[in-house]
């Protein structure tokens, strides 16, 4: 955790910017100042990091560092506050500055556009105070949390699937990490991300100001923060309840005897092959290119395709594919495909990933089947950008 640093105290301007904090008798001055002088790193500047920062910095947390390194795109804006439309292709990073800088002149942001990994988690997590997490997959939840504990930093948790979301404070000293509640990942492919699930826009403003509570609760000492309990929020019931989460004796990494001690490879960690590395199973799955279908199709060759999202994916974008198979469902519904064992097949779904397991599945079965590399996804950006992408 940051080391000790000179106080700073509260200028004029800033008594009178946070004066309904100033009356609170539970807050007061000593709260304001608390947060001033405080650090948080937000991971991820997406859903959940939006309204987040926004709500951190009109608090007046003093310095805010963010970790992303992607840029802004129209999907983004149905729940990524932070942004709007004439941010659309910029580094999200840049346009989170430019807002949280015109929303409060006197918080310093800090970028980090980056990868969060093995290699720099520690060094990034140490500068600050507090953590809050709001990234997407596993290995990256794994990840932050294992340097947090190493670092002795709290870790403000949050995740959004749909209509549900999480909440929970972890890596306090006597308090559970995620890995206490959490010890294993699920195997891959298993739990569908937000791109593929979908998410309603308004639950990551509702979960990321719960997230935002929680920092500040932890900053200034009021309250009581979700130490070792989990809040879990159901938007179309708008039901809220906690689970009591408690700290695991046997706990690989916050344990009184830990058997990791360092940051590991998180990826292989959680089941993802190495991109970099060939096995007998990756090269059992050929790949064919949008360009190869465009080409096949212009020439009259065209392969049968085969769509494996979910019906309601295909209802938002197709590339008019010949049949529609859930890649759940094909096991069980195989006899229903109109395409015979020789025949040469290309299967899609959003991004590949998908499509991958669905070929896997197909060529074990004998079918002449290979995977849409990219999938619809590189079809819109690559050669039809009226697809709309989501």
């Amino acid at each position: 955790m940051q080391a000790d640093k000179q106080t700073a105290t509260l200028s004029s301007d800033e008594l009178r910017r946070y004066n309904r904090h100033l009356t609170l008798p539970e807050f007061g001055r000593e709260g304001q100042e608390a947060l001033k002088n405080a650090s948080v790193l937000l991971v991820g500047a997406g859903g959940l990091g939006s309204p987040a920062a926004m709500y951190l910095a009109a608090a007046g947390v003093g310095h805010i560092g963010l970790v992303d390194f992607d840029h802004v795109e129209a999907s983004n804006l149905q729940r990524q506050i932070l942004y709007g439309t004439s941010d659309v292709g910029r580094p999200k990073l840049d346009a989170a500055e430019e807002r949280l800088n015109d929303l409060n002149p006197h918080v310093e942001v800090t970028r980090h556009a980056v990868r969060l990994s093995s290699e720099n988690a520690l060094d990034i997590v140490d500068q600050y105070d507090v953590v809050a997490d709001g990234t997407d997959n596993f290995p990256t939840r794994y990840l932050v949390n294992d340097a947090c504990v190493l670092t002795g930093t709290p870790n403000v948790y949050a995740s959004i699937f749909r209509f549900e979301g999480q909440v929970s404070v972890f890596a306090t000293e006597d308090g559970p990490c995620y890995r206490c509640l959490y010890e294993e990942p699920p195997p891959p492919g298993l739990v569908p991300s937000c791109a593929e699930g979908g998410v309603l826009g308004v639950l990551p403003g509702l979960v990321g100001t719960l997230q935002a509570t929680e920092v500040i609760k932890l900053l200034t000492g009021i309250g009581e923060p979700l130490i070792g309990r989990l809040l879990m929020i159901d938007a179309l019931s708008m039901n809220f309840r906690t689970l009591r989460v408690r700290k695991n004796p046997d706990c690989v990494i916050c344990s009184d005897n830990p058997t990791q001690t360092e940051l590991i490879d998180y990826e292989a960690f959680c089941g993802i092959p190495d991109a970099n590395e060939s096995t007998d199973d990756d090269m059992a799955v050929p790949e064919t290119t949008v360009h190869e279908l465009k080409q096949a199709r212009d020439s009259g060759t065209a392969p049968f395709v085969l769509d494996v999202r979910k019906p309601h994916e295909a209802e938002i974008a197709s590339m008019d594919a010949d049949q529609l198979i859930p890649v759940d469902e094909l096991p069980d519904r195989l006899s229903e495909l109109n395409a015979d064992a020789e025949t040469p097949l290309v299967v899609h779904c959003r991004s590949g990933a998908r499509s991958e397991r669905a070929t896997k599945f197909l060529r074990q079965k004998g079918y002449n089947a290979s995977n849409l590399k990219g999938g619809i996804l590189a079809w819109s950006k690559e050669i039809d950008d009226s697809v709309p992408t989501y």
